[in-house]
């Protein structure tokens, strides 16, 4: 199992050491979300004032983080999670209530100091995979706004992948805490059902839905699944854990060629391949099965008696307020009506013989490794044909809750350039048996690391280390000798990727920059030098590196990935964002006055 590291999940939001000081960390957290409020509107349905936050903060620093494992963290919740304090709406705006107390997920986490700043925009009614299905807008994709950023758990997803907050909070019913995380380039854990209470949760399918949550890593999402979890008595779906070993090198079940089902796209169709070669590079013993069983189960979602459950749960609610309602959720839910007790048992037994026919492939397999989605969708193209297409996202995830598995989705790679669907992520779901929950994540932690591994950081022949420098290191600017005199050389001027932002720090001497990842943007690039140094040069500099700045690693503008400095957003206090004029060196002779025209007068 992954050991949780407090430094690293502190590092989950724009890669700086957030929660070093609970204030320090919401106040960097609204400052984002309203930084990102103008890229997208629509991730949120409701804030926490801002002083309510720092209330809360201010409290959590006078008791000290002793026992508090989520000491100062922010975390969001999806609008179907009761959150005192602030209606519970499912997106439906019509619907809203008044919770008098927190759902228990809800309030362990904040018992542990997370602090909630939050409720996240979804999929009405939890009908969806899609994120298209709310009166509040639909989340994008943070790496591409014209693509669906997933759903039905939309806002969380894109809060964590567009580094809002640390953690989110989501359900999975059909695979909603899954393919958000594959859509946006971040991890999804769907535990177990009944790990963690649902009471407090707008249902969606009682007997099926999962809490769910959104990291940036699976152990910071593991983390939080475990702070999160315990049995309640007072939920009938409740069930204490009964922890599942998995085999360190497993058997890892994989689509046969002959069920490896894209929709057209090719480069999903490599990811996956990939994956698979990173599992068995990884030790892992890969092992081909067959699907139908799955796949069959998958089926019987929404193409079967279980959507009566969704009618049973606020079908009445639809039908009275029907003009209030999203017309596809509104035809889905109230298309359960059509179906009678005797459908019901005949489904309930037609999934019995398909797990039954399921046994036979686990007897091969430890868990399986399969596509999170097989392809992912434009917005205007799943608003013109919301039902097929949402159907087609869930061929690999919709069976999980039935069969009552675990899950832990991680991502699998970006799409390489010259194809439709260019830079856009993948990501893929490892699926083990129920209570294996701990040890997926252990087995998801190291896939997901061997993703990253995939790229590595650039490097000189001689082993040397290359690094961005993007202000005061610059040639010619103050801090330059300390490259200089530890050898380093100069090697180019380069740009980073488009989705970076750079700041002027308030009070910094010398003057400096501050360069912050922001998953999502679309600037024009900075403009950096790259330096190679030796190991031990490299140590050196490292070493004089004053806060808030950090050494951390940098994406270039040809994917390339390199050590550079970056900056703590809570570092940007007072701070001026320069980004537009593309470099350090471009805002300071914008700043310059003209020297006088010495031939007038």
């Amino acid at each position: 199992m992954t050991a949780f590291d407090k430094t690293a999940f502190d590092m989950t939001v724009h890669g700086a050491v957030a929660a070093a000081s609970p204030v320090a960390a919401v106040r960097a957290a609204y400052a984002r979300i309203r930084a990102y409020q103008a890229i997208d509107p629509a991730v949120w349905v409701a804030l926490v004032p801002e002083d309510q936050a720092l209330a809360a903060a201010r409290a959590l620093e006078a008791a000290g983080p002793l026992g508090k494992p989520l000491y100062g963290v922010p975390f969001a919740v999806k609008d179907n999670i009761d959150t005192a304090g602030l209606p519970t709406t499912a997106a439906c705006p019509a619907y809203a209530y008044q919770p008098a107390d927190d759902a228990p997920v809800v309030a362990r986490l904040k018992a542990a100091g997370a602090i909630l700043v939050g409720r996240t925009n979804m999929d009405q009614f939890a009908t969806g995979l899609v994120g298209t299905r709310s009166p509040h807008g639909a989340p994008r994709c943070v790496i591409d706004r014209d693509y669906i950023s997933g759903g039905s758990s939309s806002g969380s997803g894109v809060a964590v992948a567009a580094g809002l907050v640390a953690f989110a909070l989501g359900t999975d019913t059909a695979g909603s805490g899954r393919v958000p995380a594959a859509f946006n380039t971040i991890v999804g854990i769907k535990p177990t059902r009944g790990l963690l209470s649902t009471r407090g949760v707008v249902p969606a399918c009682a007997s099926l839905d999962c809490v769910t949550v959104f990291a940036r890593t699976v152990g910071d999402g593991d983390r939080v699944r475990r702070v999160a979890e315990g049995f309640d008595p007072a939920d009938p779906w409740s069930r204490a854990p009964r922890p599942v070993p998995l085999p360190p090198c497993p058997r890892i079940g994989v689509l046969a060629s002959a069920d490896r089902e894209f929709a057209g796209d090719q480069a999903a169709a490599a990811l996956y391949a990939a994956a698979i070669d990173r599992a068995r590079g990884l030790g892992w013993d890969v092992v081909e099965i067959d699907y139908a069983p799955f796949r069959d189960a998958a089926a019987l979602l929404y193409a079967g008696p279980w959507v009566a459950e969704r009618a049973a749960a606020v079908g009445d609610f639809i039908r009275a307020n029907a003009s209030a309602c999203d017309p596809t959720v509104a035809g889905i839910v109230l298309g359960g009506d059509r179906y009678s007790a005797r459908d019901a048992f005949d489904g309930m037994a037609r999934l019995k013989a398909l797990q039954r026919q399921a046994e036979g492939q686990w007897e091969t397999m430890d868990a399986m490794l399969l596509p999170t989605a097989p392809t992912q969708y434009r917005v205007a193209d799943v608003v013109a044909d919301p039902v097929r297409l949402n159907a087609t996202l869930g061929l690999y995830t919709n069976f999980v809750n039935l069969f009552d598995l675990a899950a832990v989705a991680v991502p699998g790679g970006v799409r390489p350039p010259g194809g439709e669907k260019e830079g856009l992520p993948f990501g893929v779901t490892l699926i083990g048996p129920a209570f294996s929950d701990g040890a997926l994540a252990g087995l998801g932690d190291a896939l997901h690391r061997s993703c990253d591994d995939a790229a590595p950081l650039v490097r000189g022949h001689d082993g040397t280390v290359h690094l961005a420098v993007v202000g005061a290191h610059l040639r010619g600017e103050p801090l330059a000798h300390q490259l200089s005199e530890r050898g380093a050389a100069f090697l180019r001027t380069d740009r980073t990727a488009p989705d970076y932002r750079l700041y002027a720090l308030a009070g910094a001497a010398p003057a400096r920059p501050g360069l912050v990842h922001a998953p999502g943007y679309r600037g024009p690039g900075l403009k950096v030098e790259v330096w190679a140094l030796s190991h031990a040069a490299f140590g050196a500099v490292t070493e004089e590196v004053p806060p808030p700045l950090a050494i951390g690693t940098v994406t270039l503008a040809d994917g390339a990935r390199v050590k550079g400095f970056v900056c703590e957003p809570a570092g940007l206090d007072g701070a001026e964002e320069i980004t537009r004029h593309g470099g350090w060196r471009a805002w300071r002779a914008a700043r310059t006055p003209p020297e006088p025209n010495s031939s007038v007068g």
